[in-house]
């Protein structure tokens, strides 16, 4: 029985042996002790000395700098920075450095490179982008949403239809459209007091900048579709908003997952249609806090949102109204809203 396995055995392996081992052909050490000399370029046999192979390519990283040698206390580096997508060049530039000890000529071309318009354009895309950055972190919005601005604003910011328009008002509508890209809903009035500009010059921008990504992709649909395929073209709904509000409020997730019900069932029904998505949030989020016994007041969720506690209890009314369409069966308390008739 052995003796079958073992001839079983031989016979299964019966390709060659693609092991290649570098030896030295003087000492025959195995395994061998090859020391590779990248100064030299050499692979040489550390018991012996023999030179194996003379001609090895570096793979080591290429980040090297000579500071050391420098006597001006610099940093030149061999490499250059990385080629950034969102500026106008993207290949690798050279930097002219001057010193108050280097020559006139120096001096001369260093002014020359400075008037350079390629340059003068990064400048101030660099500029806006840092400013971009600055507003979304001081909002704690993500990464994704910061590249989203970033990239609408390199499309449209030199656009003939925006001119006249200020560059605070270009960023707010890159900041929204940046949220909506990464389905981050935020509402014109959080984009106002985030950047100060107000509401309807943000939606005015908005429009144009829509048009204008549109434009673009219609005239060359394969470079722009990212925005195209990612980028929301309907309006911000109130199921957007609900959740990020009910964690503000600090509710359960049970008033959470009621609230976006009765959102869905106010768009498919229709009711409170025109208002706006922030009023309808506030609105549910109010209902659902009555169903489920969460102590909510209309001032508290008017403080979280920025709508005021006229309206939520107004739009209030007209759901009540219509509460067997908007109120789901299974709901043990749905009784409880009969006790709040005096607030509808």
């Amino acid at each position: 029985m052995s003796a079958q396995i073992a001839n079983g055995s031989e016979e299964a392996f019966m390709g060659p042996n693609l092991n290649i081992t570098l030896t030295c052909p003087e000492c025959k050490i195995y395994p061998p002790d090859l020391i590779e000399r990248f100064s030299e370029g050499d692979i040489v046999c550390g018991s012996c000395g023999l030179v194996l192979s003379d001609r090895v390519v570096d793979t080591r990283s290429e980040w090297r700098t000579f500071s050391n040698d420098d006597q001006n206390g610099d940093d030149p580096s061999r490499v250059g920075d990385a080629s950034n997508p969102l500026l106008e060049t993207e290949d690798l530039s050279t930097m002219i450095s001057y010193v108050p000890e280097n020559v006139r000529a120096g001096r001369d071309l260093n002014r020359a490179q400075a008037k350079s318009l390629v340059d003068r354009r990064d400048n101030a895309l660099s500029a806006a982008y840092s400013k971009i950055s600055q507003m979304c972190d001081g909002y704690q919005l993500p990464k994704i949403v910061q590249d989203g601005a970033k990239e609408v604003y390199k499309l449209v910011y030199d656009e003939k239809d925006l001119r006249g328009k200020s560059q605070e008002s270009i960023m707010a509508a890159a900041i929204f459209m940046g949220c909506r890209k990464a389905k981050v809903a935020r509402t014109f009035k959080e984009i106002w007091a985030l950047t100060n500009v107000p509401k309807k010059e943000i939606g005015k921008v908005f429009k144009i900048m829509h048009r204008i990504i549109q434009n673009k992709n219609d005239n060359n649909p394969g470079a722009y579709s990212n925005i195209k395929d990612s980028e929301q073209t309907t309006q911000t709904s109130a199921e957007d908003l609900i959740r990020r509000f009910c964690s503000h409020l600090g509710l359960k997730n049970e008033v959470t997952n009621a609230a976006e019900h009765i959102a869905r069932k106010c768009k498919e029904s229709g009711i409170l249609a025109g208002r706006s998505p922030i009023t309808i949030a506030a609105t549910v989020i109010y209902m659902a806090s009555l169903i489920f016994d969460a102590d909510v007041s209309p001032t508290k969720i008017a403080n979280k949102t920025g709508v005021s506690d006229g309206t939520i209890k107004t739009s209030f009314k007209v759901m009540y109204e219509d509460r067997d369409k908007l109120i789901d069966p299974s709901w043990a308390n749905k009784g409880r809203l009969d006790n709040f008739a005096g607030d509808a």
